[in-house]
This record gives structure tokens, C-alpha cells and sequence, in this order.
């Protein structure tokens, strides 16, 4: 929760109001306050689907166990019981059964995995040979599915892919404005707030200009020890969830 709070103020700080913030899902799954966090997100125009959101309120297929583990956790910690017809876990469990598998508005669309799988599948710069010039099937289907700017999360670390091909490095708009152009479209990671994976333990968000259009990025910093300590202390979260916050890992 103190990396979801923390970009919430450095959102409010540029400008923006929560009303226009899109969350690209995982809202639960690997920290020690998901109700809290559900909070936070019930208050935003939109929250998508992640895979751990989805794997809370079904199975964790495919997790490690690290991972497993801590979904069950979460589970245990949000699900109603079965008479349970109000309260804050019942407004919690159903906020995740109702989240959406994607979102667009206009040319804009908003997944947590890719356009073509909306919740698990992953867009990677391995995707693109930029050598060759050529780009995996797998991301050709993406950017057919495309309308023009996607934007995902899942892998945990920035991306800009387009279908030139190209490849842009998110650390060079940190701050800085990448204009949008119409003549290519564009697949876009953003990054992770609470579980950066690009060795910058920073959290990690986007900002979108549609009046540009342009995006720009967002590296915040937040108080990583009092997440680390809420894990350390919970027997039912491996330690290792904490450990890799602070290397960005």
C-alpha cells in the first residue's frame, strides 16, 4: 500500500485527479495489505484485471510457489463467508469479480497482459529483433489487435514497443514527453507500482496526455522498509517479497 499511496500523491501532485487514473490491474496478489489496496483502487476510473487478481478469486495455475503462496493468503484474507451479504469483504470480493478484462476509450486500450490475452499474456522487448527489424508472431498479432495505443503491465518492467518495428527506452522519457505518432502504433508497458522488475526499486507509473498525445513516465519513491517489515512479519508471505523491493527485482 505505501507504493500505491505514494503514486497516488505524485499523480495528484501533477495535476490529475484519481477520477482520470487507470489502474492495469494486480491490485492484490504479493503485497501484505490488499483490502487496503482494493480501497485505493475502488476510488479510480478504472481497474482492469490482472492475473493475481483473477488467480485470488480462482487458482493460481502456473504460479511458482513463492507466488501460490501468497494467493491463498490473499484469499483468505478477502473472501466473505458464504452468508455474508455486506460489509467490507463482501465489497471487496466483488469489486475483483466485477473487474473488467480490458478497457478502451477511443483509440486508447488498456490491458494488464496484452491486447490479444487481456490478463496473463506477457509483451517483452524480446519480442522485437530490432537488428532484422522483425517482431516475434506473437507481437504482430498484438499489434494487429491494437487500435492504435495499448497499454500493459504484467511483466513488471517498462516497455515501448511500436510497430515500425521499434523499440524506445522508457528510462529516456522519465519526466520527458514521447510524442505519439498516428503513422504506427504503439504497445506500451508501464511498469509496476508496487513490484518494480527493472533493478530500480522505484515505483513505476505513466502519464498520458491525449490533448499531445504524448506520454511521459513516473519513477517515485516511497518507504520500502514498512512494506518489507508488514511481509517479514507475516508467516503466510516468503521473505523473498521483500528482499527483491529494494533492488527492484
Amino acid at each position: 500500500m505505501a507504493a500505491f499511496t505514494a503514486v497516488i500523491e505524485d499523480i495528484k501532485r501533477q495535476g490529475i485527479d484519481e477520477a482520470h487514473i487507470i489502474c492495469l490491474g494486480d491490485v492484490v496478489g504479493y503485497g501484505p495489505q490488499p483490502a487496503e489496496c482494493i480501497d485505493i483502487a475502488m476510488g479510480l476510473r478504472v481497474t482492469v484485471c490482472g492475473n493475481h487478481d483473477w488467480a485470488v478469486l480462482h487458482e493460481p495455475l502456473g504460479f511458482n510457489r513463492i507466488a501460490r503462496q501468497a494467493i491463498f493468503w490473499t484469499r483468505s484474507v478477502l473472501k466473505p463467508g458464504a452468508f455474508s451479504f455486506m460489509g467490507r469483504k463482501r465489497k471487496h470480493w466483488d469489486f475483483l469479480r466485477r473487474l473488467p478484462r480490458s478497457f478502451q476509450d477511443g483509440d486508447y486500450l488498456f490491458v494488464h497482459g496484452s491486447p490479444r490475452s487481456p490478463i496473463d499474456e506477457y509483451v517483452l522487448r524480446s519480442d522485437l529483433d530490432e537488428i532484422l527489424g522483425e517482431m516475434t508472431p506473437k507481437l504482430r498479432e498484438n499489434f494487429e489487435k491494437t487500435p492504435w495505443v495499448a497499454f500493459c503491465g504484467h511483466s513488471h518492467i517498462p516497455v515501448i514497443l511500436t510497430s515500425q518495428p521499434a523499440y524506445y527506452n522508457p528510462r529516456d522519457y522519465y519526466d520527458a514527453e514521447l510524442h505519439l505518432n498516428h503513422d504506427y502504433k504503439y504497445i506500451i508497458n508501464i511498469g509496476s507500482v508496487g513490484q518494480p522488475r527493472d533493478r530500480d526499486p522505484r515505483a513505476c507509473y505513466c502519464i498520458l496526455d491525449t490533448s499531445t498525445p504524448s506520454i511521459r513516465y513516473r519513477r517515485v519513491e516511497y518507504d520500502i522498509a514498512v512494506t518489507q517489515e508488514l511481509i517479514r512479519k507475516n508467516p503466510d508471505l516468503d521473505d523473498a517479497l521483500a528482499d527483491r523491493l529494494e533492488i527492484g527485482a
